[in-house]
């Protein structure tokens, strides 16, 4: 779609959709199914890659652990480059293709070094010390998978969003069944990645897993592409980083400037010249100093450098309110990063059979998959249109209030992750042949999952749908951000932790220290973390109650002011704000 026709179409009644042979759930399957095949490998991986570190790459407990953590956090980080280039660059289409070429070459590179026993380190060498050719293929491998990975999930989400059109009630209220469907997505092809493929790389080798890995994303990508035709795809605009520099930079180029006493001083443009935004956005009181970046000086012509419109400054004020409620969700992740490393470490020392069933280790998240296979089709058919009767909310609760249920469940999540702990090594050391059953894990990782079912869903609902039209795929990116930042404060934590409690631990030995579990404290170390968590719900209920809802204001054309003040969605929304 070329630029102009791209206006035309912002410009367009809200009747007539931009195309009505295109978008909604039809053009949504295709990124359904893509979804489901990358994340069976992307899953498998994120789970048994800590025994490959440990029984390939002879890397010890921690160390093992914090390479996983670090590739986790870099690939989430990373999400913010695709994000930008789909908003700024490519389409989120093309961006989608681009970062998934990338994850497809870098998972054939690690399955070429898990068939090649040269590429493997000596085992007779210093333990997590990988050096030479093998570093080098590791190293590159995983990174270059990171940045295919995490580009694709800061464009892939927007680009479903992108089928719903957010000024059409309807599709509006459909935006929020997406975004359930995505996870239901995600969790399926998840549940066979840690059963299926990590069963594969158990027992017929590490290769096999990454290979089946490497098959089923570049089949996805096949689907993804094939669905082009039925895809709504934006053009990208003015640069998102260059909006906000410029706001900042004309703010304190005015900051000696005396403020209006009226907000509708301050510089606006008319709704035929505002084609980066499908609506102006209300004026607010918040951070008044980025107010004078819309003040015109006398005597200067409206340029992008010296006076910036009321709209653009609030997408500058938008995004600063998201700041504190991404970070209030950081050490969630954290909380999730335990569960992908020491909590496979401690399944691998218990008993693994439930029944007559053998369980790998790797296998133990798909307790929490199970249940979210479960719980979203409930969550989205029983409880949205139970609670939106009684709380009149187009999709029940609030985005930030299905962001608070899994902050708190993340908490318990972790306190019974201790106790779990405690009997564990309790009964171990007592009776060293004998070990608990598997099934106890499955009391963390199910709150767990329920929690990341509604914390992952409510994130990025919010971020897309607060966040100005051209900066959607990197606001959305914010989600994985979080993520991102979670590990990195693992890693962090797993360094901290071992070198105080090293010090003043009798034993002179830290909380996580070596390979052997019964000599650790790891039921601390997760108490450590419920105590954190419960901090940080307190500190996330103070940002949440300050956060100001996005007010648009719908001037323009009369069918769509006129649809969109006698919707009841609309109204909803209205008074939630």
């Amino acid at each position: 779609m070329g630029e102009e026709e791209a206006t035309k179409a912002d410009d367009m009644p809200i009747s007539p959709n931009k195309n009505v042979e295109k978008g909604g759930f039809r053009a949504t399957m295709f990124i359904f199914v893509f979804m489901g095949l990358e994340n069976m490998g992307f899953l498998a991986n994120m789970v048994s890659m800590v025994l490959y570190f440990m029984l390939v790459m002879f890397f010890n407990l921690s160390a093992a652990a914090n390479t996983l953590t670090n590739f986790m956090g870099t690939t989430f980080l990373l999400s913010i480059v695709g994000g930008f280039i789909s908003d700024t660059y490519l389409s989120r289409f093309t961006t989608s293709l681009v970062f998934g070429c990338l994850e497809v070459v870098a998972l054939a590179m690690i399955t070429i070094q898990a068939r090649e026993s040269k590429l493997h380190p000596l085992p007779h060498g210093q333990p997590h010390r990988v050096e030479g050719g093998p570093a080098v293929m590791l190293y590159t491998s995983l990174y270059l998978l990171a940045l295919g990975s995490g580009g694709l999930r800061g464009s892939l989400p927007a680009l479903g969003a992108n089928q719903f059109d957010v000024k059409v009630p309807k599709e509006a209220k459909a935006l929020a069944t997406f975004f359930n469907w995505l996870l239901l997505s995600a969790t399926i092809g998840g549940t066979v990645g840690v059963t299926a493929i990590v069963s594969v790389s158990l027992d017929k080798g590490w290769y096999w897993g990454f290979f089946i890995s490497t098959i089923a994303t570049a089949v996805g990508f096949v689907v993804l592409a094939i669905g082009k035709p039925f895809y709504r795809l934006q053009t990208p605009r003015d640069s998102p980083i260059t909006r906000i520099a410029q706001v900042i930079a004309v703010a304190f180029k005015n900051r000696g400037l005396p403020l209006p006493n009226r907000s509708e001083e301050l510089y606006e443009i008319h709704d035929k010249e505002n084609i980066y935004s499908e609506y102006k956005i209300v004026h607010t009181e918040q951070f008044p100093f980025l107010d004078k970046a819309a003040i015109l000086r006398n005597g200067l012509e409206p340029e992008p450098w010296s006076v910036c419109t009321v709209t653009q400054v609030e997408e500058v004020k938008i995004l600063t309110r998201m700041l504190p409620i991404l970070f209030s969700t950081i050490l969630m992740n954290t909380c999730l990063a335990q569960l992908q490393t020491f909590s496979v470490a401690q399944g691998n020392n218990m008993d693994l059979h439930l029944g007559s069933i053998k369980v790998n280790a790797p296998s133990i998240p798909v307790i929490p998959l199970f249940f979210m296979c479960i719980l979203i089709p409930l969550y989205e058919f029983v409880f949205v249109p139970f609670a939106r009767k009684i709380t009149h909310h187009p999709t029940g609760i609030t985005q930030l209030q299905r962001v608070g249920v899994g902050l708190v469940l993340s908490a318990v999540s972790m306190a019974v992750a201790g106790i779990v702990e405690v009997k564990r090594r309790n009964h171990a050391n007592k009776n060293p042949p004998e070990k608990i059953s598997l099934f106890w894990l499955s009391f963390q990782y199910g709150i767990f999952g329920i929690a990341d079912m509604f914390t992952l869903v409510g994130l990025l609902e919010f971020f897309y749908k607060e966040a100005p039209a051209g900066m959607r795929s990197l606001s959305t990116s914010f989600t994985w951000l979080s993520l991102s930042f979670g590990y990195y404060l693992s890693s962090v934590f797993v360094d901290i932790i071992n070198s105080v409690t090293r010090k003043i631990a009798p034993s002179k030995q830290g909380w996580l220290h070596g390979l052997d579990l019964n000599k650790n404290n790891l039921d601390l170390f997760y108490w450590f973390l419920a105590v954190l968590s419960c901090l940080n719900f307190l500190n996330y209920l103070y940002w949440a109650s300050w956060y100001k809802y996005k007010k648009e204001d719908g001037h323009g054309d009369a069918e769509l002011i006129k649809q969109k003040e006698s919707s009841p969605v609309v109204k909803e929304e209205a008074a939630q704000s």
